[in-house]
């Protein structure tokens, strides 16, 4: 018998459905759609270790945005002061507000400024074409550039020490008819809101020292607190001797000719020791606090220690002005601060000078924006009221001509701040308010007050009373009587020593000592030397030998019996 061909073929999967093994729990059944081998393995796997996972799930991980690219944005104030095209003007007042906004709400901010924001107040640069190093290359006569002035080396020649007096005695006179540019007072302000980290700045004319939330302290101390301004190379208002590195005011008239002043300090120390026989120390020279090309610096250490401090801060502004950044310790100094600056958010870096901004690898993609112009412009369109102006009320910056200003009037009056008086004492109650009760108080009954009975204890348990034969309530029985002043005749019996059994009180005398009579003083005794003894006698001042008393032999005391032999030494 042949068989057929679907006998052949394997049974089909719904006869096999009862013969199949349940699913273990924690395995995931098949997919109904016909997925592959590998993926079903894939899902056993996860399941097997979603379930031998002990502890809590992992957490999540946090989501970073990747940081938006970093461009650089120009801005020609010169040109949109020039410009009408209503175009140009709306691009460039767009870069114009971000520069403004972030002076006035950034609150770390840092400031590295250099001689050319000193310009407008009649103190010239050193490198543009008006500078210091072309003007005094002609004025003193120099076959190089005026820089060798200002170079250590001019100690070195008596002409280039000469020279250097003329030129250090002349910036000296400008500097004291000199006055603070808008920009600043720009930064006075600043400081005075608080929101001024730090000023590095280059210039040696003090005029932003001159403005007191601007001050600074010189030397410049290694440990903080520091103060808001930081001198990089010093300044014409101290002149420093080179021995006893004494400071003092800076004097012009004495810097004349081609030798240095002599210390006064140092002069009166050697003067005391040559009166004294001692041999002399020298006298140091004085010599303008300013630091020179080829010098050291003696606040190196200090402006590091501030530097470091202030990049562990992270600034959320740096604002580079008036340098060309010419100078490597300077350049090192902005690239840190902006590298630390953009890498926060909302950090913001700008370049405000009237040349463009410094060329080189080290200081590429350091700067959000790059301002062409003045410095006193930029300080106009920010228009923060001066630093000392403390009547001006709250203002609130807006954009051109939609700004609505609200006067602000007000008097001035010179008042001594109250003196604030501490009473610990105890504060006075109020009146309570008073609620109406939901029913009438007429409606309520007085309730008297339960009379207390003292007499019984609230802890005792109270006992029955006790009664008579006749019906009478028992009394209690009273206190038991003081005993007299008479023994009684128990205490009698006690001391049978009298004859009548009773006991003798004594009538003179003291009541506790019968036989003790007082008697009446007599004269103190006598001293007594530490190789005597005591007598109680009398004191008689006449007598000064001590008295020595050998009491009277009275009887021989006998044994009852004699040793052998001894009988006759005895006797």
């Amino acid at each position: 018998m042949s068989s057929s061909p679907l006998s052949s073929l394997t049974s089909s999967p719904l006869s096999s459905v009862g013969s199949r093994s349940p699913t273990p729990p924690g395995y995931l059944s098949p997919p109904s759609s016909g997925a592959s081998d590998s993926g079903n393995v894939s899902h056993v796997r996860v399941a097997e270790d979603d379930q031998d996972r002990e502890g809590p799930p992992p957490a999540k991980r946090r989501k970073i945005a990747a940081k938006e690219p970093r461009t650089t944005e120009y801005l020609d104030l010169r040109a949109l002061n020039e410009s009408s095209d209503e175009a140009h003007h709306k691009i460039q007042d767009t870069k114009l507000k971000k520069l403004t906004e972030a002076l006035r709400s950034k609150k770390k901010i840092v400031v590295i400024a250099g001689a050319g924001i000193s310009v407008s107040a009649g103190i010239p640069d050193f490198r543009s074409s008006t500078g210091l190093f072309k003007t005094l290359r002609g004025e003193h006569k120099l076959k190089s550039s005026g820089k060798h002035l200002f170079d250590a080396s001019v100690y070195r020649n008596d002409n280039d020490t000469k020279e250097f007096h003329s030129m250090v005695r002349k910036l000296s006179h400008m500097v004291q008819n000199a006055e603070p540019t808008p920009f600043h007072h720009m930064l006075a302000t600043l400081a005075e809101e608080g929101r001024l980290m730090r000023l590095y700045t280059q210039n040696i004319d003090c005029i932003d020292t001159s403005i007191k939330p601007l001050a600074t302290q010189v030397p410049l101390a290694k440990k903080g607190p520091w103060p808001k301004t930081v001198q990089l190379h010093g300044g014409l208002q101290k002149m420093v001797c080179t021995k006893c590195r004494d400071l003092k005011d800076f004097d012009g008239e004495l810097f004349e000719g081609s030798e240095a002043p002599c210390c006064k300090e140092c002069e009166d120390i050697d003067l005391v020791r040559t009166v004294s026989g001692m041999r002399s120390h020298g006298i140091g020279r004085l010599r303008p606090r300013i630091v020179l090309y080829n010098e050291y610096n003696p606040d190196e250490d200090a402006i590091g220690a501030v530097n470091a401090y202030d990049i562990k801060n992270r600034p959320d502004a740096v604002i580079v002005v008036g340098t060309s950044l010419k100078i490597p310790g300077i350049r090192r100094v902005v690239k840190e601060m902006c590298a630390v600056t953009r890498d926060r958010r909302g950090g913001f870096t700008a370049w405000i000078n009237l040349d463009s901004e410094p060329s080189g690898v080290d200081l590429a993609n350091c700067w959000d924006l790059v301002v062409k112009g003045e410095c006193d412009d930029v300080a106009r369109y920010v228009g923060l009221p001066h630093w000392d102006d403390k009547d001006c009320g709250e203002y609130e910056m807006g954009d051109g001509e939609k700004v609505e200003t609200k006067k602000i009037v007000g008097v001035v009056v010179d008042s001594k701040p109250a003196i604030a008086i501490d009473n610990q004492g105890i504060l006075t109650p109020t009146d309570s308010p008073r609620q109406q009760s939901l029913t009438p108080m007429s409606s309520i009954p007085k309730l008297k007050q339960p009379k207390l009975d003292h007499s019984k204890s609230f802890l005792a348990p109270t006992s029955k009373p006790e009664y008579t034969k006749d019906g009478k309530p028992k009394k209690k029985a009273g206190r038991k009587p003081l005993p007299t002043g008479k023994p009684s005749k128990d205490i009698a019996k006690a001391f049978p020593t009298t004859k009548k059994g009773t006991v003798k009180t004594p009538t003179k005398g003291n009541a506790m000592f019968p036989g003790l009579v007082k008697k009446a003083p007599t004269t103190p005794m006598r001293p007594v030397s530490p190789t005597d003894h005591r007598n109680n006698g009398d004191y008689d001042p006449k007598s000064s030998q001590p008295e020595v008393v050998i009491p009277p032999f009275s009887e021989t005391i006998t044994p009852p019996s004699k040793p052998t032999g001894m009988s006759d030494l005895i006797s």
